[in-house]
């Protein structure tokens, strides 16, 4: 009886030893896996040509980001710089931009504009 406690001890010893060894056998075997993959090139990113193209704002548009053809990129940026500048985000609701007497009639007569509106709203005084 003895004995037979005695191999089933020694049983019980080697399976933790075993799976620990297989465990880094794996763990090996999936580093030389990484390394040996080739790695892909960085692509650069390139600008949509469409973003990039001169737009002439309208009358209106032009007393704000003013009269000279820019990007559209551009003339959102220069519309965020106008808004922050003067104060017309909302405070208590950050997304929502309130109007002034220059922006009133760009924002269709609206007293607010969602931000996420705000290059629908340009679109339309773009050409």
């Amino acid at each position: 009886m003895a004995k037979k406690a005695k191999k089933a001890a020694k049983k019980a010893a080697k399976k933790p030893a075993k799976k620990a060894a297989k465990k880094v056998v794996k763990k090996a075997a999936k580093k030389v896996a990484k390394k040996a993959a080739p790695k892909k090139a960085a692509k650069k990113r390139k600008p949509n040509a469409a973003f990039m193209a001169a737009l002439q704002p309208s009358a209106l548009l032009s007393e704000v980001v003013g009269s000279k053809a820019l990007p559209r990129t551009e003339v959102i940026k220069k519309i965020w710089d106008y808004i922050k500048k003067n104060g017309l985000q909302d405070s208590k609701n950050r997304r929502m931009i309130n109007a002034d007497e220059k922006l009133k009639p760009i924002f269709d007569g609206k007293n607010q504009v969602s931000m996420f509106e705000l290059a629908k709203v340009v679109s339309k005084h773009v050409k």
